[in-house]
């Protein structure tokens, strides 16, 4: 095995796993089984069944994003944005989004000043683009992004100065980028190359490479500000889903993964599906905004 290949960290046995995101201010790492209704949050520093805890969800949850005051979250639920108290479990809506379409809340990350930035994908197998992306501002107003109809969107990412924004149609296995905020220049940032798998969760490290977490692909790929492939980690489970830069250092690589959808016989062969893993891929990230609105 290459020492960089990923190694399991925690086997959460998620449906579908998502929404990695390590928070500096705590030191912890947090992620969703978006169809288990369950949001997590494992502390590197404890050992055994301590270290990971679990919240339940009222309804699916697709993203989330720390907040500036470290007891709040903002929940991109299924249906809606919210703020979650950590402490006494509150919840407080938000917004509904999309509410006359047949969609869900999925990949969401905050840009370079705070706001957070999410998509949407059409809830059905056969998914068509009807969805879109949308930003939170920090006056809690919502808006629309010019960027298109999309049937499931990922790969919501930002380079280090934030004038680039990253982002996917997974069925088209083609990931994009724009200008930001302007939204001007949109173009194919890469392309999947492999036979495999499909782009889902990014992250960028401090160099800005993205990377790129590719579903049915067992596999992590980091791309080059200009789109070119320069590395890869392997992933022991057939479906990674999202990837953050954690640790004291921010170098280590969290990937987490999903079961759902693989047979018995996959999983007799994949029996950690749906756990997370991590890689030490000889990079560093950054540490991703908190939402800079107010609950």
């Amino acid at each position: 095995m290459n020492a960089r290949d990923a190694q399991l960290l925690i086997d959460s046995k998620c449906t579908l796993g998502e929404g990695a995101t390590w928070c500096a201010a705590g030191g912890r790492f947090w992620w969703t089984d978006i169809e288990g209704k369950r949001l997590f949050r494992h502390d590197p520093r404890k050992s055994g069944d301590s270290a990971t805890e679990s919240f339940e969800m009222p309804e699916r949850l697709g993203c989330f994003a720390m907040c500036a005051d470290p007891g709040v979250l903002l929940l991109g639920l299924a249906s809606r944005l919210a703020f979650f108290e950590i402490a006494s479990g509150r919840i407080e809506t938000i917004v509904e989004v999309e509410a006359d379409l047949p969609t869900r809340l999925n990949d969401g990350r905050c840009d370079r000043e705070g706001r957070f930035v999410f998509g949407t994908k059409h809830d059905v197998d056969d998914a068509q683009p009807i969805g879109g992306f949308y930003r939170l501002n920090l006056d809690l107003s919502l808006e629309r992004l010019p960027l298109g109809n999309f049937a499931i969107n990922n790969s919501t990412a930002f380079s280090p100065d934030g004038a680039t924004m990253y982002y996917c149609d997974t069925p088209t296995r083609q990931i994009r980028a724009c200008d930001y905020p302007s939204f001007h220049n949109q173009r194919v940032f890469a392309e999947l190359s492999d036979d495999t798998g499909f782009p889902d969760g990014s992250t960028v490290d401090a160099d800005g490479g993205l990377w790129n977490a590719q579903w049915a692909g067992r596999r992590v790929v980091r791309y080059a500000a200009d789109g070119r492939e320069t590395a890869r980690i392997a992933v022991p489970s057939a479906q990674p889903s999202c990837v953050a830069f954690g640790g004291a250092s921010l170098d280590t690589l969290f990937i987490t993964t999903a079961r759902g959808g693989l047979s018995d016989d996959a999983l007799k062969t994949d029996a950690h599906a749906g756990g997370v893993f991590t890689a030490q891929p000889g990079a560093r990230g950054i540490a991703e905004p908190v939402f800079a609105g107010k609950a």
